[in-house]
């Protein structure tokens, strides 16, 4: 894929998901911080999404169309987000009919805070696909036979890593800062109110 279309896909996520961002101080206090973060949740899948119906389709154009390393490379930006597309739709479908009136503080700052952990685990992991692209890539250069399959693959790998690495931290920075954020308000508005009843939730 041309870097400079690499480019303004990053930026289209940084976009979307600050928007999401914005959008959501808006939402009146009680639910707030629940609709918030699925506010936010919402925006980061539809960019998945995007991005995923993007590649299925640029790389079903691809496959047909080229020969050596641009095939395969197309081929597995393919394959790889028919699975992306799967986690964001099934994702999106279940946020449909999440009502944040019905679900307690508690049980959902501990899925908030299990979406931030899983964030940080999809990154780590992010940066093994990037590596594993440039391994394939290194080894293309010995295997002659499957030398396009490898060269294609790894390309692919590497993009595709990248991609999903910018999406995991910057949906991260988002969420760890909506709940911080909330923390900080649920401080500031009880602890100067009445020195008798000083309540300070911090994670």
């Amino acid at each position: 894929m041309n870097p400079r279309i690499f480019k303004y896909l990053i930026s289209f996520i940084f976009f979307i998901l600050m928007n999401s961002h914005i959008h959501a101080q808006n939402v009146v206090p009680g639910t707030s911080f629940c609709e918030q973060g699925m506010r936010i949740n919402n925006g980061g899948m539809m960019v998945l999404g995007g991005w995923a119906v993007a590649n299925m389709a640029v790389g079903a154009y691809g496959w047909s169309a080229f020969e050596g390393p641009k095939k395969y490379f197309y081929q597995m930006n393919l394959f790889w987000n028919v699975v992306n597309v799967t986690i964001a739709g099934i994702a999106l479908s279940n946020n449909l009919g999440y009502d944040c009136s019905s679900i307690t503080y508690d049980n959902y700052m501990n899925s908030h805070l299990s979406t931030e952990k899983t964030l940080l685990i999809n990154s780590a992991l992010d940066v093994g696909y990037i590596g594993t692209g440039f391994l394939l890539k290194y080894f293309s250069t010995k295997a002659s036979k499957r030398n396009d399959l490898l060269q294609g693959y790894g390309n692919s790998l590497i993009l595709q890593g990248g991609f999903l690495l910018a999406f995991d931290v910057v949906l991260y920075a988002l969420m760890r800062n909506e709940r911080i954020s909330f923390n900080t308000n649920i401080s500031a508005s009880f602890s100067p109110a009445l020195p008798a009843f000083h309540f300070v939730y911090r994670f």
